[in-house]
C-alpha cells in the first residue's frame, strides 16, 4: 500500500515508517515546513499542501502534534497543542474531500486524555469522555478526523496511553541516584504502551478492518507505585522518595501535573484484545528493559 505519513520524523513516526517500509508498503513522509521550502510538503499553520501529495495514497496516517508533556501549559501552548492537531486534520480531511480517488482510511493518533481522571473505574472504548484540558482536545481533535467518514473513508482514532520511553530521559537520573519514589499518592492507575507494542498496533489498525477509537495501552493495568517498583527494579535502584502532589504542582504548573502525573486512568485495549492483537511486551516488567536499551 501507498501510505501518507505526519509526524514521520518523530519517536513514533519514524519506528512506524520503517516497519511499514520493512514490510512492502510505500510511504509518502509529509515533511513540515514553509510553503516556500522545496522539500515541505505541508504546512497546516498555512492552510497550505503539496499539490497531488496525496495521490495513489490508500491511507493517510495523522501523528502530527506538539507534545503534550515539553514546558508548561502557558494560554499559547495551549493552543499550539490543540491548532498542531486539529488543524493538520482539517488540513488533511478538506484536501481528501477534493480528490476524485480518494483514500479508503484515515488513521488518526489520539490519546487516553479523552477520558480524564476516573479513579479506578476500568474503561473501553465505550467508556464516556472526562472532563479537563485533555479532554477537550482529543474530542475536537477526534471529531476534526472524523469528517473522514463523510467521504467514504474508514476512520480509526489510536488512544495511545504514555511511552515510557518518551519519559525516561527526565526520570532517569533521580532514580539512578536513589531519589526515585511515586507520585502523588500513587494510587492512580496509569496508562502506558511500549514503544514496539505502539508501533505493531498502528500497523495492526493501519492493515485491518478497525474503526473508531482503539484504546493503545499495554494490557496490564498497573498504578503509579507499581510503575516505580518496576522501574526501580529494573535500573536495581531502591525507589523510598515519593513526591507529594502538591510539589509536582509547583514543578509542573496545577493543571498539567493534574492532568498527566496525578490522573488516574485504568484503561482497558478491549478492541485490540477482540481483534486479536498480540503485545510484544504484555506486562511493564517486560516492556521497561526495551525501553531503558533504547537510551
Amino acid at each position: 500500500m501507498r501510505i501518507a505519513i505526519t509526524g514521520s520524523s518523530g519517536m513514533v513516526g519514524s519506528a512506524l515508517s520503517a516497519r511499514l517500509e520493512a514490510t512492502g508498503h510505500e510511504i509518502v513522509q509529509l515533511r513540515h515546513g514553509e510553503p516556500a521550502n522545496p522539500d515541505a510538503q505541508w504546512s497546516p499553520a498555512h492552510e497550505w499542501i503539496r499539490d497531488g501529495v496525496l495521490d495513489g495514497v490508500e491511507v493517510v496516517v495523522h501523528l502530527a502534534g506538539a507534545s503534550i508533556g515539553d514546558g508548561r501549559w502557558s494560554s499559547s501552548y495551549k493552543e499550539e497543542l490543540r491548532s498542531s492537531r486539529i488543524d493538520g486534520a482539517r488540513l488533511l480531511v478538506e484536501t481528501i474531500r477534493g480528490m476524485t480517488e480518494r483514500p479508503r482510511a484515515f488513521v488518526t493518533a489520539s490519546a487516553v486524555g479523552f477520558y480524564g481522571d476516573r479513579g479506578d473505574e476500568r474503561l473501553t472504548e465505550e467508556a464516556t469522555r472526562g472532563q479537563g484540558f485533555l479532554a477537550d482536545l482529543v474530542v475536537d481533535w477526534e471529531a476534526e478526523a472524523a469528517r473522514a467518514e463523510e467521504l467514504g473513508l474508514r476512520v480509526a482514532m489510536v488512544r495511545s496511553g504514555v511511552v515510557p520511553r518518551s519519559m525516561l530521559p527526565t526520570l532517569i537520573t533521580p532514580f539512578k541516584f536513589g531519589l526515585g519514589g511515586k507520585l502523588g499518592s500513587g494510587n492512580q492507575y496509569f496508562a502506558w504502551v511500549g514503544l514496539d507494542d505502539l508501533v505493531a498496533i498502528y500497523d495492526h489498525t493501519v492493515t485491518s478492518d478497525l474503526s473508531g477509537p482503539v484504546n493503545a495501552v499495554g494490557p496490564q493495568e498497573i498504578t503509579n507505585s507499581e510503575f516505580t517498583k518496576d522501574l526501580g527494579r529494573a535500573i536495581k535502584r531502591p525507589t523510598l522518595f515519593p513526591l507529594p502532589g502538591f510539589m509536582l504542582k509547583l514543578i509542573m504548573g496545577g493543571e498539567k501535573a493534574q492532568e498527566t502525573g496525578l490522573v488516574s486512568q485504568r484503561v482497558v485495549p478491549q478492541r485490540l484484545l477482540d481483534s486479536g492483537f498480540s503485545y510484544g511486551t504484555p506486562t511493564f516488567a517486560e516492556a521497561i528493559p526495551h525501553e531503558l536499551a533504547a537510551l
